[in-house]
């Protein structure tokens, strides 16, 4: 982990859910934000939890989880959510994400 925002997220997530896998990844550094910021990141979470869930209420449950943060600093948050069986299907690969298109800048 590199930040206490990143630790904090990761943390939440073990405590709630137990994941099998689980990846917290800071992508600030792709966005136009000050150096050493902790406000994009992507969530790769595997977990049981989400057995017989449809995506939306994954994603639903995470955001609750992660409310206070996104409430806070955290400016954007991207989720690949998994069943230990979808994650072993996909081979356990997440799609790379895009580059930051500059918000409203573009």
């Amino acid at each position: 982990m590199n930040g206490p925002v990143q630790q904090q997220i990761h943390d939440t997530l073990v405590d709630a859910l137990a994941p099998v896998h689980l990846q917290v990844l800071n992508e600030s550094h792709m966005h136009n934000v000050p150096a050493g910021s902790e406000s994009h990141f992507k969530l790769v979470i595997v977990a049981t939890e989400f057995s017989d869930k449809r995506l939306i209420q994954r994603h639903r449950e995470v955001n609750a989880l992660l409310k206070p943060y996104l409430d806070g600093e955290v400016h954007a948050l991207s989720m690949h959510t998994h069943t230990p069986d979808e994650w072993a299907a996909k081979g356990e690969v997440v799609p790379d994400s895009p580059p930051c298109r500059g918000g409203s800048a573009v």
